[in-house]
């Protein structure tokens, strides 16, 4: 049954909504398969590579999507996030391609490659310290001086609307398949694309990839509320922030389970992508993969017949210097 506007923040008319609105601006990324992780999996694979997206990361579409619902006196005073990477290039580009301001919050330590982005996007940078609290004190900040729109990373119905997207491409491209394997943190791309898979095939599953050492969805789908960590501690720097309050109902409601994985099985999965699909994906994008290798999932019953699943790579903004240490450090 299709999710309702007032249940949830985005329904499936607004991703497809969405979706005319952005249309002429994204990539429709492709879809690319691998006899041999088919055989190594034991599963038909298909990899949705948002790593090819506009920005080399899905973000694109959710901060496109946000930058486009804006009227003329709201984008005339620019937009304001705060973001360690991929959102913060995608909301630059954006803002860029409608040439109004974007200004950027990054905490110290953020991955150089993304934030070489921002800057080549024309993105405005403004430094705050690496918690969370210092990120929100430094774009509200922003926000008083400039007045300025908050376009917030993965809390936001029009971004899940725009991450949703990536559901309605890859059922129509693949259209056999029964299962979604999708990267999970603050939950907006994993809500837009239960919300849309869902309503389009209720019995398809979505399940979530996430790392050991950034764990909240697993532990909150557990608890049965919002657990939020200290403390994060993994190489897939994208996925370290916490489910807000519009992305945790859909989790809650719609994901059927979150699988989590080791580091080591992350650098793998990154290894297996660059070697048999010819494609650099970063940590946070690689997860799916190791989720649906690990032997927590392979020995789930549960899922035995997940035959058809789609992997969505969800980006490739990886450090080359990272990405060889990486592969060394695993070795």
């Amino acid at each position: 049954m299709e999710a309702k506007r007032q249940e949830y923040a985005a329904d499936l008319s607004s991703i497809k909504e969405a979706h005319e609105r952005i249309k002429p601006y994204i990539h429709k990324t492709p879809v690319l398969t691998s006899e041999s992780l088919n055989s190594i999996s034991g599963r038909s694979l298909f990899f949705k590579c948002e790593c090819f997206q506009k920005g080399g990361a899905f973000k694109f579409r959710g901060a496109c999507n946000a930058v486009l619902s804006l009227d003329a006196e709201q984008a005339a005073k620019g937009v304001v996030t705060h973001s360690s990477g991929n959102h913060a290039a995608a909301l630059s580009l954006a803002a860029k391609i409608q040439g109004i301001p974007a200004y950027i919050v990054i905490p110290k330590g953020a991955p150089k490659c993304k934030v070489d982005n921002v800057i080549r996007y024309g993105g405005n940078v403004i430094w705050s310290e690496a918690t969370m609290s210092s990120r929100e004190e430094v774009a509200s900040r922003v926000l008083q001086e400039t007045g300025s729109v908050l376009i917030h990373p993965y809390n936001d119905g029009r971004i899940i609307s725009g991450q949703g997207t990536i559901a309605l491409e890859l059922l129509e491209q693949i259209q056999e398949i029964d299962t979604i394997i999708v990267p999970i943190s603050g939950g907006g791309l994993i809500s837009g694309v239960a919300l849309a898979a869902k309503s389009i095939k209720p019995s398809i599953r979505i399940i979530a990839a996430e790392p050991r050492g950034a764990d909240d969805a697993a532990q909150s789908k557990v608890a049965g509320r919002i657990i939020t960590l200290p403390v994060t501690k993994t190489i897939a720097d994208g996925l370290r922030a916490s489910l807000g309050d519009l992305t945790w109902p859909v989790v809650r409601d719609l994901v059927d389970d979150v699988v989590v994985v080791e580091d080591g099985e992350i650098i793998e999965a990154m290894r297996m992508c660059y070697e048999m699909l010819k494609v650099s994906v970063e940590p946070s994008g690689a997860i799916g993969l190791a989720a649906v290798l690990s032997a927590s999932f392979r020995s789930n019953p549960c899922w035995k017949d997940c035959k058809n699943i789609g992997i969505v790579l969800s980006g490739g903004n990886v450090d080359l210097g990272v990405l060889w240490d990486s592969f060394k450090s695993s070795k």
